[in-house]
């Protein structure tokens, strides 16, 4: 049986939660901002908050509120939920800034959706862009997974009428593109018309953005190109089952039961697309 891909990439990549608040800063004089997205993209707050991710429940409203003529979108993100990343490339959309995005390092996965939706991308030279098709959990019986397949089909095409709309190619070009799970380096993202320009050196790298030590492992991912300081680890067997953890004592503290919840609530909402 295959990996659960979704699931792996996930908790390979858990981390501490920042508030998104936390990653926008402003200039002096008001007339830009800069958001820094180095996290996975989840669907809600509770799974943002479990795995250290960004949900659009506070991503969006932020970035609406975000009162400049520039945003710097700072891209460093190996992907996450399809849907949720659709709901913040619409904010993005919607803006009256002009909103540039700035890969540093990887572009990846529902990442992608966000680049595409900016005014324009400029990625660093030794970043990566990957363009793939849907994942998804489902449980159920035939009928259920057909009509999960359809729906992956539906995320697939629409997804891929983006990447046309961005680049200019053919539909038949980029469809071949995210059923190869394509790895694109800077300049082949460049050539294919996924991103405008290479970053020149006034541009901030990678290395002097908050947060920009956090190495992302991308072993769920089939193709990933090797080379890279974030790029997978040899594969490793599959682990033994956890053990199950001890009983909550009697007096369990508030965060405890918070946590409680949480995990009970992220087992239930991982039926997600990535």
């Amino acid at each position: 049986m295959r990996r659960n891909h979704l699931l792996q990439l996930l908790a390979d990549n858990r981390r501490t939660f920042t508030p998104i608040a936390q990653r926008i800063q402003r200039a002096a004089d008001g007339s830009e901002a800069t958001v820094y997205l180095y996290d996975p993209i989840m669907d809600g707050r509770d799974m943002a908050e479990w795995y250290g991710g960004v949900c659009p429940q506070d991503f969006v409203p932020e970035f609406r509120a975000l009162d400049v003529g520039t945003i710097n979108l700072r891209i460093k993100c190996g992907g996450g939920d399809v849907f949720a990343a659709e709901a913040m490339a619409q904010a993005i959309r919607d803006s009256k800034a002009n909103v540039i995005a700035h890969i540093d390092g990887l572009c990846a996965s529902a990442a992608t959706n966000l680049a595409c939706a900016c005014s324009e991308v400029v990625i660093s030279a030794q970043s990566e862009y990957m363009v793939h098709e849907a994942w998804t959990i489902a449980l159920g019986n035939k009928r259920d997974m057909r009509k999960v397949a359809d729906l992956l089909q539906q995320v697939d095409d629409t997804t891929i009428v983006d990447y046309v709309r961005r680049t200019g190619q053919t539909s038949a070009t980029v469809t071949a593109w995210v059923e190869a799970e394509t790895w694109f380096t800077a300049q082949g993202a460049i050539d294919a018309g996924f991103a405008d320009r290479m970053a020149v050196g006034n541009d901030k790298t990678a290395a002097d953005q908050p947060g920009a030590a956090a190495a992302w492992n991308l072993r769920a991912y089939g193709r990933a190109a090797a080379g890279r300081a974030w790029d997978a680890p040899a594969p490793t067997p599959e682990p033994a089952p956890p053990a199950q953890p001890p009983a909550p004592p009697a007096h369990a503290s508030a965060d405890h039961r918070h946590r409680q919840a949480q995990r009970i609530n992220t087992a239930l909402r991982l039926a997600s697309i990535a």
